[in-house]
């Protein structure tokens, strides 16, 4: 359920994640600028005790123009790939895939069984359950996030004091709210609301993940760091100008 403020608007921190995501895709927004902007939700990133990691980026506004979805995946060994829905020059890899190997896949499917539970998956592939949940950390960053002005989002010296605290909080490792891709270009990400993915499981190419867990090492891809736990979020994120990639897409890691 949604409670409303003291001034009848909704009180974010009372938001589910369906409604969350169902709201943007209602009201697909985008925030101004003149640089490359992405409004959407998804999982930051989940790790597997065993070495392994998974993110979903649901991006239902673009400023190239083509919503998108794509799954990053770290094998046990650290090698990257990001399976896209679209074309990788307008996706995930427009900025990434400099480090990691891209497959463009027919789609990647998002359903919600419930307002906390969702299922991702890529055909007879993938199919991955995230179980979400609010705790007090992700309860705190949503409150912030809700109360820091959109300028403060483009600002580089807010995100980077916000960067820290936010790690601190959530104790999920590092994170960097704004640096620079392995292609070239700088980010800056405002994740708007957080939850924590409390639970699930995930099954790629026929191998079972296996249990959710910290890595060994934090992964990192240029600047960006992904969490030691797992981290659902909705939000916004911007990029400098990129040009399209131009290397070929690597041959996908073998899996087994």
């Amino acid at each position: 359920m949604t409670r409303q403020g003291p001034r009848g608007d909704a009180d974010v921190m009372f938001t589910t994640p369906r409604q969350a995501a169902t709201t943007i895709a209602a009201n697909p927004r985008l925030a101004r600028g003149s640089d490359e902007r992405f409004t959407g939700y998804g999982a930051m990133g989940v790790p597997f005790i065993g070495g392994c990691h998974l993110g979903l980026r649901d991006m239902v506004a673009s400023s190239l123009g083509t919503p998108y979805r794509t799954v990053w995946y770290r094998d046990p060994m650290g090698r990257w790939t990001i399976f896209t829905s679209v074309d990788p020059d307008v996706s995930c890899p427009r900025y990434f895939g400099s480090v990691t190997a891209v497959e463009r896949v027919p789609a990647i499917d998002v359903t919600w069984r419930d307002d906390w539970t969702v299922d991702v998956t890529i055909g007879a592939r993938l199919s991955w359950r995230m179980r979400l949940g609010a705790t007090p950390a992700t309860r705190s960053m949503t409150m912030l996030g809700g109360a820091t002005p959109p300028l403060a989002w483009n600002s580089t010296a807010v995100l980077g004091a916000m960067s820290p605290m936010a790690g601190g909080v959530l104790r999920s490792g590092r994170i960097r709210l704004r640096g620079r891709t392995p292609n070239g270009p700088s980010f800056k990400m405002a994740p708007l609301r957080v939850w924590r993915v409390v639970g699930g499981s995930a099954t790629l190419d026929g191998n079972d993940l296996g249990a959710m867990g910290p890595l060994a090492q934090q992964a990192h891809l240029g600047d960006f760091w992904l969490p030691q736990r797992g981290l659902f979020f909705a939000g916004r994120a911007r990029f400098t100008a990129a040009t399209p990639a131009t290397e070929a897409p690597r041959e996908m890691a073998d899996l087994r």
